[in-house]
């Protein structure tokens, strides 16, 4: 292979390694001053049963060091501030650094999340307002902000419809999940210690009509659909789909992982749901990835209402004719409990709200018609003769926020997969959008926009992968190898999972197992 076939970006910086790689015994970055109050026995200040029998093994690191460790460390992130990230299903868009502001004034930031509420009427009525907010976006008028994630979000609409079933008499063991719904679907469901009963798809890309009346009996309990799913279709028989739902005594669920594409345009409420979750996370433009924080507020009907997690903000009257005064609400003989410690990620709240409050009633309606644009525009683009005949759209109809692309062309006519492709996006300084899913795509290639994007970033994306497309033609080796220019080359995924290296041994211990068990690459070098 040729190496001027490998265009993109060099490499910078240094070789990644960890901050134990960097010790050197004696090494430091802080020296204390000498004591200068009376010294007293270690076994004095802290009990032999809590002591260590060997001294941790801690990096010794200067401070010069340290600072360049972590800011070369972050150098090898690409995030949104880098750029284009269409990762689909996920609404991975701009987050407007105001709200970053605001969530950091020390009366938000410093707020024990222990204080009494007296102590906190500020925090209780941003958290009623926005609640309020959710509710009226949603189209139901009760809300719990306690999840702290999308999937704690399910997990919680699962267990207020299982209270609700037990509460009438009616327990039963199984919730429908269609075959486009997130992976997270069927795990909570298997959580909550329900039955997962998969309904198809029709050929027009929506639920299956006939195989959800086939499946949906005395024994369901729920369907969990989300809408538009995840192809990007919304789904044109959605009043049906909730009238034979709800003649089976069922509850309907509305996962809000593309709430994105509807907000101030539709309403599940309106759909029919009875339960919607929302990702603050992502359609509500609160940072994610990496693990947190985020937050999976619920809103509920008046049948769901009584199970909800307590505590609830509740607006009291102080009778006076003051302004009202907030409180949480513990006692709530139905409720399915706590489902964290406190009232959730308030800083995650904060953000949100001041994001709504900043967009209005009409710029979020504004920002789910540019998604919706923007994602059209290019679906449009990517059907353009030499990039549409390797990769076509799956389900051709207008789409929402997100569509699927299919690499079977790709396979067959250039001999590279759709995993190629992606790695080799990232040689061009684009973030690969989601690949196989969902699964009922074969080589699939899931792709989201966002609304944050302008036209010139959509072209460029366009002309990335035209090129891998037309560099594949030329020489499929090169994408096979990809990416050449990332702190890690690809990965040995099988070996990693079969022989995985989950601790980091000392400096100067030799890795357990066979060198590179889980760091091992197909090509080049980490």
């Amino acid at each position: 292979m040729s190496q001027s076939k490998v265009i993109g970006f060099a490499p910078g910086g240094e070789d990644t390694v960890t901050i134990y790689e960097r010790s050197q015994p004696g090494r430091r970055a802080f020296v204390a001053p000498p004591i200068d109050v009376p010294e007293a026995p270690l076994e004095e200040l802290i009990p032999q049963s809590e002591r260590r029998a060997e001294a941790p093994a801690l990096p010794e690191v200067s401070e010069p060091e340290i600072v360049r460790h972590f800011n070369n460390l972050s150098k090898n992130n690409f995030d949104l501030d880098t750029g284009f990230y269409p990762l689909g299903s996920c609404t991975m868009k701009h987050n407007p650094k105001v709200n970053e502001r605001v969530a950091a004034f020390p009366g938000h930031a410093r707020l024990h999340p222990a204080q009494e509420a007296r102590y906190a009427q500020g925090a209780l009525e941003l958290m009623s307002r926005l609640g309020r907010a959710l509710a009226e976006v949603a189209g139901l008028p009760h809300v719990s902000l306690q999840p702290s994630a999308g999937s704690h979000g399910e997990l919680a609409g699962l267990l207020l419809t299982r209270a609700y079933h037990d509460d009438r008499g009616e327990p039963r063991t199984k919730v429908l999940t269609p075959d486009t719904a997130h992976g997270t679907n069927p795990a909570t469901v298997r959580m909550a210690g329900y039955e997962v009963v998969k309904v198809g798809t029709a050929p027009d890309g929506g639920v299956d009509l006939d195989d959800l009346r086939r499946k949906a009996d005395g024994e369901t309990a729920c369907l969990m659909l989300t809408n538009p799913n995840t192809l990007g279709l919304f789904d044109r028989n959605i009043s049906e789909i909730a009238r034979i739902v709800h003649d089976a005594g069922a509850t309907l669920y509305y996962d809000g992982a593309n709430l994105n594409a509807v907000m101030g345009i539709s309403r599940p409420g309106d759909m029919g749901f009875d339960i919607v979750h929302f990702n603050l996370h992502k359609t509500f433009s609160q940072p994610h990835g990496g693990g947190g924080p985020g937050a999976g507020p619920i809103a509920v009907s008046d049948r769901i209402e009584p199970f909800l997690p307590r505590p609830q903000v509740v607006e009291v009257d102080p009778g006076n004719g003051t302004a009202p005064v907030y409180d949480l609400d513990l006692v709530r003989p139905k409720s399915i409990g706590r489902l964290r410690g406190f009232a959730g990620n308030f800083g995650v709240f904060v953000r949100s709200y001041a994001y709504i409050c900043s967009l209005g009633g009409d710029g979020l309606r504004e920002a789910s018609d540019a998604a919706v644009l923007n994602a059209n525009y290019l679906k449009a683009r990517l059907a353009e003769p030499g990039i549409g005949e390797h990769l076509p759209i799956a389900f051709d109809r207008p789409c929402m926020h997100e569509f699927v692309l299919s690499g079977q062309g790709a396979r067959r006519n250039l001999g590279v997969k759709t995993l190629d492709i992606a790695k080799r996006l990232l040689d061009h300084r684009v973030h690969p959008p989601t690949v196989y899913f969902p699964l009922l795509v074969d080589e699939a290639m899931l792709i989201e926009p966002t609304e944050t994007e302008p036209k010139e970033r959509l072209d460029g994306f366009v002309e990335a992968v035209r090129a891998v497309l037309e560099e594949a033609a030329e020489d499929p080796e090169v994408a096979r190898g990809a990416p050449y220019t990332t702190p890690v080359r690809r990965l040995d995924e099988a070996g990693a999972a079969r022989r995985p290296v989950v601790r980091q041994p000392p400096a100067g211990a030799e890795p357990p197992g066979d060198p590179g068990d889980a760091r091992q690459v197909t090509s080049g070098s980490l």
